[in-house]
C-alpha cells in the first residue's frame, strides 16, 4: 500500500528539467564554441553522457548535429540531448587521446568505439598452479599474461587448443581441484583424470597427479615462449608429428597436424609483429597546436608517458631534457605482454602514426633529445 503524503518513508519523484529547445541549444554553441580542435559531450535529462565526440572543428562540427535529417545518428543524439558542453585542447592528437579517456570513463551508448572493442580478443595464460591458456574478450589488472589483441575468437580458439594439446596443458574450469604428483596424500592416493584429454594423453592431468608441479610449469613456460616468439617447440613437435604420419602413409593426418602447425604460426607471428609495432613506438613527439601551443609526448612502448609544453627557453630545454632521460633509461621488464590499461591507447597511437606516416618526422629518438634541444 503507497504510503500517505505525510509519511516519514514517503517520497516525491522530482521530475527531469525540460529539455531546452533545438534552437536554445545551438545557440549556447554559437555563443560559445570555436573552429579549433576539442573534445565535446552531449548530456541525457539525467545528467548522463549519451555520446563523447571530437573534432578538429569543434564549433561546425556541433553546430553539423542540428542540420541532420531524421533517421541519421547525429539526428537522434541531438534529439535526446539536454546539454552539451566542450573543451578546446591544442590539437587533433590532444583531441584523440582525450576523447579516449572520456569514452572509457563515461562509457556512452551512442558511442560505436565501445562495439568496435568487442571485436578484440586476447589470449591469458591465467595466474594459477597450473595455468590455462584462455581466450578473453578484456584484459584486467589480475595479474595474468595478456596476449594481443587480435581479431577472429574462432581462429584463436582453434590455435590455443593445438598448443595446449601439443604442450599438455589443461583446459578445464579454475574449480577443478589440482592435486600434482609431488603433493601426493599421505598414502599414495592418485586418482583418475577427470577428463577425456588426460586419459587421451593431450593433458598432464594435474587433476590426479599425472606431474609433478615443476613438470606443468615448464610447460606453461614453454607456452608462453612460443607467444612471445622466443620458441617454437609446439611446432617442432608438430612437424615430427606430422613427418611421422606421412611416414605411415597417413596423409590425412599428415594435412591435419599441417594446417594446426599453420594456425599456430599465424598467431606466432601476429604477437611477434605486434609486439616490434609497440617497441618502435619509443620517441619524443613534437604536435604543434592552436595559436602556438604546442606540447611534447614522451611516447615509450607505444604509451603516452608524459606531455610537456614544447620547451622553448634554456631552462624548459633542460627539464625536458631530463624528463627524457629519466623516463627512457628507467629500467621495465622486457616486453612479453601488453599492459591491460594501456592497450586502448596503444591502438590509438599507432593506428594514428599508421594514418598519418609523415608524423614521424616530428619525432626525436631519445638519445638524439638533447642533441635537437640544443640545435632548436
Amino acid at each position: 500500500m503507497p504510503h500517505p503524503p505525510d509519511s516519514p518513508t514517503a517520497y516525491v519523484a522530482l521530475p527531469h528539467p525540460p529539455r531546452p529547445t533545438a534552437e536554445a541549444l545551438r545557440a549556447r554553441v554559437r555563443a560559445g564554441a570555436e573552429n579549433r580542435p576539442g573534445v565535446y559531450r552531449m548530456y541525457g535529462p539525467a545528467g548522463e553522457v549519451l555520446y563523447v565526440g571530437k573534432s578538429v572543428q569543434v564549433r561546425t562540427r556541433l553546430l553539423s548535429y542540428f542540420r541532420a535529417d531524421r533517421g541519421e545518428k547525429a539526428a537522434e543524439i541531438i534529439g535526446h540531448t539536454h546539454r552539451i558542453d566542450w573543451e578546446h585542447v591544442p590539437s587533433e592528437f590532444a583531441a584523440l587521446l582525450r576523447e579516449l579517456e572520456l569514452i572509457k570513463r563515461w562509457r556512452p551508448p551512442y558511442n560505436s568505439q565501445l562495439k568496435q572493442d568487442s571485436l578484440y580478443c586476447f589470449v591469458k595464460i591465467t595466474r594459477e598452479d597450473a595455468p590455462r591458456l584462455l581466450v578473453v574478450e578484456q584484459a584486467s589488472p589480475d595479474r595474468a599474461r595478456y596476449y594481443g589483441p587480435f581479431t577472429g575468437r574462432l581462429r584463436l580458439r582453434e590455435a590455443l587448443r593445438e598448443l595446449s594439446d601439443v604442450l599438455q596443458l589443461r583446459d578445464c574450469a579454475a574449480t577443478t581441484p589440482i592435486s600434482f604428483a609431488d603433493q601426493a596424500d599421505l598414502f599414495g592416493h592418485i586418482g583418475s583424470p577427470l577428463c577425456y584429454r588426460g586419459e587421451l594423453k593431450r593433458c598432464l592431468a594435474p587433476c590426479a597427479g599425472g606431474c609433478s608441479q615443476r613438470e606443468y610449469s615448464g610447460r606453461a613456460e614453454r607456452a608462453r615462449r612460443f607467444l612471445e616468439g622466443d620458441a617454437d617447440q609446439p611446432l617442432q613437435l608438430l612437424r615430427q608429428r606430422m613427418d611421422a604420419a606421412a611416414g605411415r602413409l597417413d596423409f590425412e593426418y599428415a594435412a591435419e597436424l599441417r594446417d594446426r602447425a599453420e594456425r599456430l604460426v599465424a598467431v606466432q607471428q601476429e604477437l611477434v609483429a605486434l609486439r616490434g609495432t609497440i617497441e618502435n613506438l619509443s620517441f619524443a613527439y613534437h604536435v604543434p597546436g592552436y595559436a602556438g601551443d604546442d606540447r611534447l609526448y614522451l611516447v615509450r612502448r607505444g604509451s603516452i608517458r608524459a606531455v610537456l609544453p614544447y620547451p622553448r627557453t634554456h631552462a624548459e630545454r633542460e627539464f625536458a631534457s631530463a624528463r627524457v632521460r629519466d623516463l627512457f633509461t628507467a629500467s621495465e621488464p622486457r616486453l612479453s605482454s601488453v599492459r591491460p590499461h594501456e592497450i586502448a591507447q596503444i591502438l590509438l597511437v599507432a593506428r594514428w602514426f599508421r594514418l598519418n606516416p609523415a608524423e614521424l618526422g616530428n619525432t626525436i629518438q631519445p638519445e638524439e633529445f638533447p642533441r635537437a634541444m640544443k640545435s632548436a
